[in-house]
C-alpha cells in the first residue's frame, strides 16, 4: 500500500502572506490526518518564507502518522531533525534561494557527505530518504549511502504525462525495480497530481510513500481538501 503525504508547505505561505495565524497550520494538519492521509511532509527552508523552524517543532505535537521533514541538511537544519525527531528526514540538495526543488542528488560526487549525514540521522532513529533522479548509477550509490529510501524526483515524468508522453514513466519504473532490488524503499514526489497518480502509482512497483503538496492545495481550492485527499487515497488504492 502507498502511503500519502501531505505536504503543507503552501498553508504556511497563506499564513504568513497576511501575518497573524489564518490558516491555522496545526489546525490544518490534524484536519488532514483525520481525512485520512497518512504522513504530513514539511520542507523549511533557511529564510522560513513559508515553513518555520518553529512550525516543525509545534508540528511535533500534531502529526500522529508519519512526519516528514524534507531540506537541505546545512547545520541549522541537521539541528533542527535532531531536535524535532521525525519519522522521516529527506535529504535535498536545494540551493539556499531555490524556489522549489529542481534537482536531485548527485550521490556518487557527494557519496562523503551523505554517507556522514545519513548516519548521524539513523543513530537519532530517524528514517533516512536521498532525493533522486532516475540515473540508475545514482540509484546504485544511494543504496552505498546507507540510506532507508530514496524520493524519486518525479518533475519529467508529470511534465511529459501532460503532453501525453506515457512513455516517460519507464525511467521511473527502472529505477524502482532497480532500488527495491538493491534494499531500498521507494518514495516519490514532484508535481504529481490527481491527473497522474493513478498512472505513476499503477507503474511504479513497491512504492511506499508519494509527497504531495503544490497540486494537492491548487486542487482543494475548488474540490475542498477533505474531498482531495481521499481522492488521492482511492487513486493510491
Amino acid at each position: 500500500m502507498t502511503k500519502l503525504s501531505v505536504n503543507i508547505n503552501k498553508i504556511a505561505t497563506l499564513r504568513n502572506s497576511r501575518g497573524g495565524n489564518v490558516p491555522n497550520l496545526l489546525t490544518v494538519a490534524s484536519d488532514i490526518q483525520e481525512f485520512g492521509a497518512e504522513g504530513i511532509t514539511i520542507h523549511p527552508r533557511p529564510d522560513e518564507r513559508h515553513i518555520r523552524y518553529q512550525d516543525a517543532r509545534d508540528l511535533k505535537n500534531i502529526v500522529a502518522t508519519e512526519y516528514n521533514i524534507e531540506g537541505n541538511p546545512i547545520k541549522s537544519f541537521m539541528d533542527l531533525v535532531l531536535e524535532v525527531k521525525p519519522t522521516q528526514v529527506t535529504l535535498v540538495p536545494d540551493a539556499l534561494d531555490a524556489i522549489t526543488s529542481n534537482a536531485g542528488w548527485d550521490t556518487i560526487a557527494h557519496q562523503s557527505f551523505l554517507k556522514e549525514v545519513i548516519q548521524e540521522f539513523q543513530q537519532n532513529e530517524i528514517r533516512t530518504s536521498i532525493f533522486i533522479d532516475t540515473n540508475l548509477k545514482l540509484i546504485e550509490a544511494a543504496a552505498k549511502s546507507g540510506t532507508n529510501r530514496i524520493e524519486l524526483y518525479t518533475e519529467h515524468f508529470a511534465s511529459e504525462f501532460e503532453k501525453g508522453n506515457t512513455e516517460a514513466i519507464k525511467p521511473y519504473t527502472n529505477a524502482a525495480v532497480l532500488a527495491h532490488e538493491l534494499g531500498l524503499g521507494i518514495n516519490a514526489g514532484h508535481d504529481l497530481s490527481l491527473d497522474n497518480i493513478k498512472f505513476f502509482k499503477d507503474n511504479i512497483p513497491n512504492l511506499a510513500e508519494v509527497s504531495i503538496g503544490h497540486a494537492l492545495i491548487a486542487e482543494s481550492l475548488y474540490l475542498g481538501i477533505e474531498n482531495v485527499v481521499n481522492m488521492y487515497l482511492h487513486r493510491l488504492k
